[in-house]
């Protein structure tokens, strides 16, 4: 590997040891074997370095969601989402690590322009790999429309069960008590719209 290579994987396991607020660029030298040079030359500065190191550890994390099991049922059934989110939520107690790490960074990302820029071209991505597994297709064959309406509304389920979970695992919602709530919302809507459509 190469001193850029050296740092995110130095960066990733000072993350998960120290956080985001008290790992320094120190830290991240003596952990990657490197020098504080190379930070600023490979990646601008440390925090920087840090939000890729972090961006690096979701993308694994997504990927270690893997594809639900075969009978998941279609893209966009209401099997399959409840399938995914038990893949998700079962992924919780190894990852807690990892989503702390996410509180901080967007609890410090307004105080530094270049994280929060490096964060929200992350988040864009993640909403697309989660439509994509919820619906079964290509991420790279995703419509707009589906990235910015479907995307947004797993993105923010998934952050939801995660501060949930963080706070209190024993009583965060669990994939069959999610799913019977957009049950429940998707009939209600439907009969209100019924409704609707047969007054005068």
């Amino acid at each position: 590997m190469g001193h850029r290579e050296d740092l995110l994987a130095g960066a990733r396991r000072c993350l998960l040891e120290k956080g985001f607020v008290r790992t320094t660029a120190r830290d991240v030298v003596k952990e990657s074997g490197t020098n504080l040079a190379s930070i600023g030359y490979h990646y601008g500065s440390k925090d920087a370095l840090l939000a890729e190191a972090y961006i690096s550890l979701i993308e694994e994390l997504g990927d270690g969601f893997g594809a639900p099991p075969d009978d998941a049922g279609a893209g966009g059934s209401i099997e399959r989402f409840e399938k995914v989110w038990g893949s998700i939520v079962r992924s919780f107690p190894q990852a807690r690590g990892i989503w702390l790490l996410t509180l901080e960074f967007v609890t410090q990302g307004e105080r530094l322009a270049g994280v929060r820029d490096i964060m929200v071209k992350a988040q864009e991505q993640g909403r697309a790999g989660l439509a994509a597994l919820f619906l079964d297709l290509d991420e790279a064959a995703l419509p707009r429309d589906v990235v910015d309406a479907e995307g947004r509304f797993y993105t923010t389920l998934l952050n939801g069960l995660m501060v949930q979970w963080l706070f209190d695992p024993g009583s965060a919602t669990t994939a069959a008590q999610l799913t019977e709530g957009l049950r429940r919302v998707a009939e209600r809507t439907s009969a209100a719209e019924g409704t609707r459509l047969v007054q005068p």
